[in-house]
């Protein structure tokens, strides 16, 4: 990338202004910021200084010849991602796509800003910056005026987005990673003392028992955290996080004993589907928390404020630090009253945790022995099965196998390759007895809707096609005005509120509505989508109304969900179809993402 250097270090000037901060700020040590705004609440805080409305970039469909040899070659390939999939922003656009229009020179810049991430979590600065370089210059020449004010809060977006990368990886080249094998400084003040009083009293019962269930998951998580080379303090988070348990959930969503919110749960590769939600999945979301930790931990330095961050979110622990006249001097306590309240009293309940383990007789507990993890043992299964009928069949006390597996939504095996966890001592009876069962089905005619703030009983009505009386009559609902956010709805449809294919829907987006997210709720394609409501872009605006068609328009065939690892030509040839046809069945190009949990129609 040569010739890059002299235009980085003008934008670095560029970011330094804009932002309103100096290059003494790589004080910081430096990995790429992983948490995202969450679409529904924040429960580990404020995630971004700057509010951005760019969805996952899709690429326009095509419609390639039925008969077309060369869509079925390997080349054809497209890989899921976890991330949206970006082009080289060196690379020439496609033909036939104008290189002057604002909209697409804004999504260009988008493209290239997401292209300097993954070279910078590659480790290649030199690349990064000049990804950067071409986001600034593909934003900075977008001929917007004021007669487009979208456009033109998208281009301010972008120009602030862009800035606060050049400076976090400036910063991050300048200064080397913190000791990741030093000990979390127990330090005891007043306001330590304080939850340490809470645990004595009003909350001993709930500390009592959370040590005992610890035993259940803390031999895991301390084997991982020392694989990674983390502080074995940091087995003890999910005790403040959630008393170690698996399934909690708190009111701002973040779910599992590590506290995910869906979308930094996305981030670190925990998959979402109406089978699973692996937030909950105790070894999954270990290494996950332990990713986004080592992260934190690189980026601020010290342990402490790595804390904060995990509750509160980077975004907003770094504009503390850039407030502070005084200056930062890598000390959590030197910005601690000026962070949340909720963050205020997060990492003292931790140290506070720290003190009784260490020394429980000191603070006047007697701890219990922690319960044993049991003897388990992983079973591949393939088929469908209800986990209480299996109980039964396989003699084991109820609730075992949805203890043992607690990411599974429906209570029930998916009808797809699954790792099963199982009591060592019946694994080898698992896969008869499966067989032996008839294949689950899911309770036809209903889905699920979760309420979202400022949602009514009529718009979620009108969003699944039905009336807000047999809503009530399905939940039971005295009255119409009576619903509140993280309420679960009985809706008509098909697994997670979907509908019958064919059926024509109006749906009014709401705040954290993506057309990837509708995609894959309404059982279509990201290009139908835009398709039929004359979109260009991925941008949506709380209240447009958009015509879904849900599943592929009727047309005969199966579904199939796609996972994390599938290719579009390795589902072709798994379910026996050609590449030219399963494309265009659902209406994609070769060029087209696809995500983990979207629904594609397998033509017959």
């Amino acid at each position: 990338m040569q010739g890059a250097q002299g235009t980085t270090t003008y934008a670095i000037f560029l970011a330094s202004m804009a932002l309103g901060v100096t290059l003494a700020f790589s004080g910081c040590s430096g990995a790429p910021s992983a948490h995202t705004a969450a679409d529904e609440g924040q429960p580990q805080g404020e995630d971004s200084p700057v509010k951005v409305s760019y969805q996952p970039i899709e690429t326009e469909a095509g419609q390639p010849a039925a008969d077309d040899p060369a869509a079925d070659s390997e080349l054809a390939e497209t890989v899921v991602a976890d991330e949206p999939q970006v082009s080289d922003p060196a690379a020439e656009p496609p033909p036939g796509q104008p290189t002057d229009d604002p909209a697409d020179m804004l999504q260009a810049s988008l493209q290239a800003y997401e292209s300097a991430e993954v070279f910078w979590q590659q480790g290649d600065f030199d690349d990064a910056f000049a990804a950067l370089d071409e986001a600034f210059e593909l934003m900075a020449s977008a001929p917007v005026t004021g007669d487009d004010p979208s456009l033109a809060q998208q281009k301010e977006d972008l120009r602030s987005l862009i800035s606060k990368r050049i400076v976090e990886i400036y910063a991050s080249r300048q200064t080397a990673v913190g000791d990741m094998d030093r000990e979390i400084p127990v330090t005891i003040n007043d306001d330590v003392e304080r939850e340490i009083r809470s645990f004595q009293t009003v909350e001993r019962d709930d500390f009592i028992e959370a040590y005992r269930r610890s035993g259940l998951y803390r031999p895991m998580i301390v084997a991982e955290l020392k694989k990674a080379g983390l502080p074995e303090q940091l087995s003890w988070m999910p005790m403040v996080e959630s008393w170690f348990k698996v399934r909690a959930l708190s009111r701002a969503r973040a779910l599992g004993m590590w506290q995910f919110i869906s979308s930094t749960g996305y981030r670190y590769g925990l998959e979402r589907t109406w089978w699973v939600d692996e937030r909950m999945d105790p070894e999954k979301s270990t290494r996950a928390a332990i990713a986004y930790l080592t992260d934190l931990h690189n980026l601020f330095g010290d342990w402490l404020t790595a804390l904060a961050a995990y509750n509160t979110g980077e975004g907003r622990v770094l504009r503390e630090i850039n407030r502070q006249r005084v200056g930062y001097f890598d000390r959590f306590w030197d910005l601690y009253q000026r962070l949340p309240g909720e963050t205020r009293r997060y990492v003292p309940r931790f140290l506070a945790t720290l003190a009784i383990v260490d020394d429980p007789g000191r603070f006047g507990f007697d701890l219990p022995e922690p319960v044993r993890p049991l003897d388990v043992q992983v079973v591949q299964v393939d088929r469908a099965a209800g986990l209480e009928g299996l109980e039964k069949t396989l003699g084991l006390a109820d609730g075992t196998l949805i203890a043992l597996n607690p990411e599974l939504r429906q209570g029930a095996i998916p009808d797809e390759a699954y790792p099963l966890r199982v009591p060592s001592a019946i694994a080898g009876q698992v896969t008869t007895k499966i067989a032996s069962l008839p294949e689950w089905e899911a309770p036809a005619g209903t889905g699920v809707h979760r309420v979202r703030r400022g949602e009514t009983l009529s718009g979620i009505a009108s969003r699944y096609g039905t009336s807000v009386r047999e809503l009530m009559a399905l939940n039971r609902l005295r009255s119409a005005h009576r619903i509140w956010p993280g309420q679960q709805l009985q809706v008509p449809g098909g697994p997670g509120g979907s509908l019958p294919p064919g059926t024509e829907i109006k749906h009014r987006v709401q705040r954290g509505d993506s057309l990837w997210l509708l995609a894959s709720r309404y059982g279509t394609t990201v290009e139908q989508i835009r398709r039929d409501n004359g979109i260009r872009d991925s941008i949506l605006h709380p209240g447009q109304v958009l015509r879904i068609h849900s599943g592929a328009r009727g047309r005969g065939g199966s579904t199939y969900v796609v996972r994390r690892g599938d290719t579009l030509g390795a589902i072709a040839r798994r379910q026996g179809v050609s590449l030219s046809r399963l494309l265009s069945a659902n209406r994609l190009s070769r060029r087209s993402t696809i995500y983990p949990g979207q629904q594609l129609l397998i033509p017959r």
